[in-house]
């Protein structure tokens, strides 16, 4: 009840809210382009298990902050340069993102690339359990990265918690209307891609202690998606006037 009674207190929910938000959108897009992957009977609960997962990273490091602040302090230095467990965790799931989306622009690139891997039930069965590894391995890092930003934003573990739950209950909702949207149009499987290759270039850069304003990376996204969206209104316009 105190909480509720302090401004101040609304005002940082307000701003963690939106902070979680934005920061979940990097974790869907990974998550839509990999069980878009998955036989259609599997993808959205896929997409279910890859946002409940990041839900329980998210509280359960929630309850060992302490444990959480302690990653950014030094354990070790190259050249000079002090590397914390945090900017260790950083620069490999950055790595990992990198290889991830390139892996699939390759994939999308090149059409011949052998058998369909959904041909038996036993390799539909494996690919499900990579996919639900590699989106675990991610939300682990995008997890780290959020709560340590939230950290700093407020001391209050009560308002923390509502902050994720509500980001990741957003997250839940715009999970398959999201992943349907991207696999019905190609091109936006490809600038979604290219996000992720961006995205894995700020968590590397972040890594090496380079500051990277958010704000900057997602005006970048959100421009990229107005051009986008304007060659869809381009293309439908031409096939009705060719119609």
């Amino acid at each position: 009840m105190t909480l509720a009674a302090d401004p101040a207190v609304w005002v940082a929910l307000g701003a963690l809210i939106a902070m979680e938000v934005v920061l979940g959108i990097d974790n869907l897009i990974f998550i839509s382009i990999l069980t878009n992957k998955l036989p259609e009977h599997q993808r959205s609960r896929g997409r279910r298990i890859g946002i409940g997962l990041a839900l329980i990273l998210r509280l359960g490091l929630l309850s060992t902050v302490a444990f959480i602040v302690q990653l950014t302090a030094p354990v070790f230095s190259v050249f000079g340069k002090a590397f914390s467990w945090r900017d260790i965790i950083l620069i490999a799931g950055g790595l990992f993102l990198v290889w991830k989306a390139t892996k699939e622009i390759h994939h999308k690139v090149d059409p011949d690339h052998g058998p369909d891997m959904f041909d038996g039930s036993a390799a539909a069965a494996v690919t499900f359990g990579g996919v639900i590894f590699q989106i675990l391995l991610l939300d682990l890092v995008f997890s780290i990265d959020s709560i340590i930003t939230a950290v700093g934003m407020t001391e209050h573990i009560p308002v923390m918690v509502i902050a994720v739950v509500v980001a990741v209950a957003v997250m839940l909702l715009a999970a398959d209307p999201l992943a349907r949207f991207i696999d019905k149009n190609p091109t936006i499987v490809m600038l979604a891609l290219g996000f992720l290759l961006m995205i894995g270039g700020t968590l590397i850069g972040e890594g090496f202690g380079a500051h990277i304003p958010k704000g900057y990376i997602y005006a970048a996204m959100a421009f990229s998606a107005l051009i986008e969206g304007l060659n869809m209104m381009s293309r439908r316009a031409s096939r009705k006037q060719g119609q």
